[in-house]
């Protein structure tokens, strides 16, 4: 049993953490105002499509890190205060932060790799397989032509035990 001074201090402890913990939780939360539902979509679309450039795989929506809440207000100020289009929200970003801030960046000099090593990779994986099988097949028959005819004169004479 826990004496009553200690239980009393620990219940002051943890009802004094309650309001650190929910003023932390409330600092996650982006509350943006929108003159109607078409800027609120046109913004939820964008953050979704931009990707955190810290969190590597995450896209802006789902990232807690200060970069993304600052390109948060960023999409925010460009789609309500200074009315940009999507794409030139996209252009503006993309100067700014680059390609690597695009989920799907464009193809150019700087990106080409991107593109082209996976479907490289693919195509060698093919010729390997290709290659593979192909060795496989050599090697199951085994026989040489000398070898491949005694076989069938053997199975030539042999009668048929069947019936």
């Amino acid at each position: 049993m826990i004496p009553y001074p200690l239980r009393k201090w620990t219940s002051w402890l943890l009802l004094s953490l309650v309001p650190a913990t929910v003023a932390l939780g409330a600092s996650q939360i982006d509350i943006f105002q929108f003159a109607d539902d078409v800027e609120k979509r046109r913004y939820r679309a964008l953050i979704e499509e931009f990707r955190c450039p810290k969190c590597l795989n995450t896209n802006l929506a789902g990232s807690d890190a200060p970069i993304a809440q600052d390109l948060r207000k960023t999409v925010h100020r460009l789609v309500v205060v200074e009315g940009m289009s999507d794409q030139e929200v996209r252009d503006y970003l993309q100067a700014r932060y680059g390609d690597f801030v695009l989920y799907d960046p464009p193809f150019n000099i700087r990106t080409w790799y991107i593109w082209l090593v996976p479907i490289g990779l693919g195509l060698l994986a093919l010729f390997v397989l290709y290659r593979l099988q192909r060795s496989a097949a050599i090697e199951q028959s085994g026989l040489d032509a000398e070898q491949q005819k005694r076989l069938q004169k053997i199975v030539a004479s042999k009668p048929d035990t069947r019936n």
